[in-house]
């Protein structure tokens, strides 16, 4: 990849929520903004390794994004509406900012209004601002590529439709609306932690970085929610790891084998900051609240023997009583296998099969504990099904590592 390549690349990371937040601001049509903006990308593409990079990449991009939304505009039938909206990208009339002026924020809100289904907010809102593609966006749900388009496509119409405003909600409205926005932005982050896709960086840190900035404004939005700080210390006790997560050959390098030393110190202690006022509140957490409580016990060992399992189990039992997915129970085995052994917790595992056989951490999940078991064969099925649904370029390494090395042991025994 040549260097204007790898600027095109990062600058789409950077700026596209940004560019589509302004035009959504300037036309009031998601679909006008993301074409617009798609249109404006591919031309960089076509003409920055001849003219260059531009000394304000985001400038450029969103003047070029706007003329040809407005050539859209144009090309379109000549009813005086669309007349009025072309108009709009040169006068730009001044509009209230509310509480806080952060264009992505407000674009957040609009995507997650409540009079569209709580799974249609979220992959809108991935796609819209999070820059997710569609297949991306397919993989975090676990449904098709199309179906999934078309889903997006519908959120897009009906925000059209009922004139769904571009604002951040007054304060009253904001408890209705918050739910949605954490789910994404704990989404958005997700993607960017361990990336889905087999195309992009293992660790996505412009979607990381993101998402806590969001967190943070939704935070000064919101200062006593509980959830919102939680999902904030969520973020930042696992983004203090981000530098430990994959070696310097490409390689996922996992929790119990990480160098804590070069943790992001501040980071952690900001996180642990922000558990403790929540426990001293003493309210009943949320799904939030209590994951960022398991990732504060991690954070606390010096070392992983050092680590609490019991508190862990404990913390994982709460929130199956919260948020009783098949996933939390995936994880809760993992714990639960450190204190009762991995036969205790392969067969928790192996009920899960049928909820989670299309899930590349469930396999992991059973190759790893079979291999602690010596069922060696077991072991290598299990790894080769992980390999083959898992998308993360560092994940795969690692997996196959840890295949390739049992493959390499003593057979298992009769």
């Amino acid at each position: 990849m040549s260097d204007v390549e790898e600027t095109i690349t990062r600058v789409h990371h950077e700026e596209w929520a940004r560019v589509v937040a302004s035009l959504t601001k300037r036309f009031g049509d998601l679909d006008i903004a993301e074409e617009a903006a798609a249109e404006a990308f591919a031309t960089a593409v076509e003409r920055w390794p001849d003219i260059g990079v531009p000394p304000n990449p985001g400038a450029w991009l969103t003047t070029t994004a706007n003329r040809k939304a407005i050539d859209r505009l144009r090309r379109e039938n000549k009813r005086d509406d669309k007349h009025k909206e072309a108009q709009m990208a040169y006068d730009d009339p001044p509009e209230p900012l509310g509480v806080i002026d952060d264009e992505r924020l407000r674009l957040i809100f609009t995507c997650c209004h409540p009079a569209l289904s709580m799974e249609t907010r979220v992959a809108l809102t991935l796609r819209m601002v999070g820059g997710l593609t569609v297949p991306e966006i397919a993989r975090a749900f676990l449904v098709q590529e199309t179906a999934m388009g078309q889903r997006i496509t519908r959120a897009k119409a009906k925000i059209k439709a009922a004139r769904i405003p571009y604002r951040v909600p007054d304060a009253e409205d904001l408890p209705q609306r918050v739910s949605g926005v954490l789910t994404v932005l704990f989404i958005v982050f997700n993607e960017g932690y361990l990336a889905t896709g087999p195309d992009t960086d293992p660790v996505r840190h412009e979607l990381t970085s993101e998402a806590i900035r969001l967190t943070r404004l939704i935070r000064a939005l919101m200062p006593n929610d509980g959830e919102v700080a939680g999902l904030l210390a969520l973020m930042l006790l696992t983004e203090a790891r981000r530098t430990a997560r994959v070696s310097a050959s490409g390689e996922l390098v996992p929790l119990d084998q990480q160098d804590r030393g070069s943790w992001d110190a501040a980071m952690v202690a900001e996180g642990h900051r922000l558990v403790r006022e929540r426990l001293a509140a003493g309210v009943a957490p949320g799904r939030y609240q209590i994951l960022a409580a398991i990732n504060a016990v991690h954070t606390s060992a010096r070392d992983v023997r050092d680590t609490d399992w019991s508190q862990v189990v404990a913390l994982y039992g709460q929130l199956v009583r919260v948020d009783p997915s098949p996933i939390v129970e995936l994880n809760r085995a993992i714990a639960v296998a450190e204190l009762d052994g991995p036969e205790v917790a392969l067969a928790t595992v192996d009920r899960l099969s049928e909820k989670l056989d299309g899930y590349h951490a469930y396999h992991a999940t059973r190759a790893d504990l079979l291999r602690r078991m010596g069922q060696s064969q077991q072991a290598r099925a299990a790894y080769d099904k992980a390999i083959e649904l898992a998308g993360n370029t560092a994940e795969t390494a690692y997996l196959i590592r840890r295949r390739d090395q049992l493959a390499a042991g003593p057979s298992e025994a009769s």
